[in-house]
């Protein structure tokens, strides 16, 4: 990028430096740790974006890879081939990783966050297999390949969409804690009733049994394999069907609701002009699109609507 920027580049020369700033302190003006965080973490420069598609393209062929290798009539042909892909996308996947870790300025805030784990977590089963092939406690290592297809989560960093409904998630946290949490209380509770009324003779062996009817019991599942015999287990048991049906309708409500306050504080504010009345112009909008009346400052209209 050129020491001075033309004006459609300037407003991202100086979203670059405050990154920047964010992550690396006061990097030098040429110093390689800011060109390569350009490069890594941002999508609007031609180096980022191709950057971006050499990743999105590496994720995909190779969870295909994955998949590909578990059918056995291809691994005995091409096995070979996809341990060489999976080596060059490790490798690649690993690079990638440490150049994330060495241009940020607090690394450990990188390595702990979601993306930084799935990382992580998609490069340790080729490493793992090569370093501890032998531990006892290893039934059988080809299962650390299936870890491999975590790559695919990699894919949400580069949707916008993933990324409001990652936020919705984290701001509804405390309330879906709480609705687990009753969810647990009413588990164990038809559990012992459970385990009181039916007893061993029906199936009911232990609490911890029970409350596993009563987990599949409240999801409406219905596998069979442990039904109330008497006829209080079974009024007990369509008490819970219906009890049920009204708690699966409670994470939606909550999600969607979060999701909903997500999309409005990311959506630009609505621009309304005093004149003519008319609604939907741009957040940088000076003049109304009707009767090129100068529009209200956004700050005093979100402080009026207030």
């Amino acid at each position: 990028m050129s020491q001075n920027p033309s004006r459609p580049d300037r407003y991202r020369w100086h979203a670059h430096n405050a990154r920047l700033g964010e992550y690396l302190g006061k990097p030098e003006e040429d110093g390689w740790r800011r060109r390569w965080y350009i490069i890594i973490f941002e999508a609007e420069t031609r180096a980022g974006r191709r950057f971006d598609e050499i990743l999105l393209l590496a994720i995909v062929t190779s969870v295909a890879v994955v998949m590909l290798d578990s059918l056995p009539s291809i691994h005995d042909r091409a096995g070979t081939l996809f341990t060489v892909l999976e080596w060059l996308f490790t490798l690649l996947f690993t690079a990638e990783y440490v150049m994330r870790i060495l241009v940020v300025q607090k690394p450990w805030r990188y390595v702990l966050s979601f993306y930084g784990v799935i990382d992580f977590v998609s490069i340790l089963p080729t490493w793992l297999a090569v370093f501890a092939p032998e531990m006892a406690y290893l039934v059988d290592v080809r299962l650390l390949r299936l870890l491999r297809v975590f790559r695919v989560l990699k894919l949400t960093i580069y949707f916008e969409e993933a990324q409001v409904l990652l936020r919705a998630l984290v701001n509804a946290r405390r309330k879906i804690f709480v609705f687990l949490g009753t969810v647990f209380i009413i588990t164990i509770i038809l559990g012992t009733v459970m385990y009181v009324v039916e007893g061993p003779q029906h199936g009911f062996t232990s609490i911890p049994v029970s409350m596993y009817w009563a987990v599949v019991t409240l999801t409406t599942t219905g596998f069979g394999d442990l039904v109330p015999k008497t006829p209080l287990g079974q009024f007990i048991t369509s008490m819970t069907i219906l009890l049920g049906y009204s708690i699966i309708a409670f994470p939606t409500g909550i999600i969607g609701a979060e999701l909903v306050n997500t999309m409005r504080e990311r959506s630009p504010k609505a621009r309304t002009c005093t004149h003519c009345a008319t609604e939907g112009h741009d957040a940088d909008a000076v003049f109304c699109k009707r009767c090129a009346t100068k529009l209200p400052p956004l700050s005093t209209e979100t402080a009026s609507s207030q």
